[in-house]
């Protein structure tokens, strides 16, 4: 089993970084393998839609986003983590899933069927953590929704949604008791549904006749 997290914050001592490694805790305390990748530390494009990727499921841009799909294919479940800006995600963050795209995968004839490749290949799992420096959480406005609703369309379900509000000093969420716990339980029930799957799976083979 593994995890990656990303993380779209330039700060690496930073309020999403903090919650990230907490949410990570879980894992690590069970010994499952965990990745944490900073975008920052990558230098990658946007997605330019040229549709190579329709045949290959593979995009065909040469640049960092090529280190991270094999993380990102190889992974059990993905937590993604951003701080807000101006309403939404960090540009970071945005790249990085708009060029997941290459994932999607459309019927040649009508587009309006789809699916994410994760959905066709059984499906995998997700939480996701936004960060605001604003103490009310309508001033978060898309940040978490720019995540989740994409992990969906690609395949994952998304199990746990942080919504830590109030947090702009860097290393502030470590003294925020309620964003480190949910921080926490995030990990806890990501880990949870994964043990579940794995319990499920076990029990379908023990009674085949």
């Amino acid at each position: 089993m593994k995890i990656l997290g990303v993380v779209g914050s330039s700060r690496k001592k930073g309020n999403t970084s903090a919650l990230m490694q907490e949410a990570l805790k879980p894992f690590k305390m069970n010994n499952i393998e965990t990745k944490l990748i900073f975008l920052d530390d990558y230098n990658f494009s946007d997605c330019n839609g040229c549709e190579g990727c329709k045949e290959t499921y593979k995009c065909v841009i040469n640049d960092d986003m090529q280190k991270l799909y094999p993380d990102i294919l190889g992974s059990d479940a993905i937590i993604l983590g951003s701080p807000a800006y101006f309403y939404n995600i960090s540009a970071d963050m945005k790249a990085f899933i708009d060029r997941c795209y290459c994932f999607e995968i459309f019927d040649k004839e009508d587009r309006s069927v789809w699916m994410g490749l994760n959905e066709a290949l059984g499906g995998k799992y997700a939480a996701v953590i936004a960060v605001s420096e604003q103490e009310k959480e309508e001033d978060m406005g898309f940040t978490a929704e720019a995540m989740l609703k994409p992990l969906e369309a690609l395949g994952y379900r998304v199990v746990s949604t942080v919504k830590a509000l109030h947090l702009f000093k860097a290393g502030e969420a470590l003294n925020n008791e309620k964003a480190m716990e949910d921080a926490k339980k995030a990990g806890e029930k990501l880990l949870k549904t994964l043990q579940l799957k794995e319990r499920v799976k076990m029990q379908l083979i023990k009674n085949q006749p």
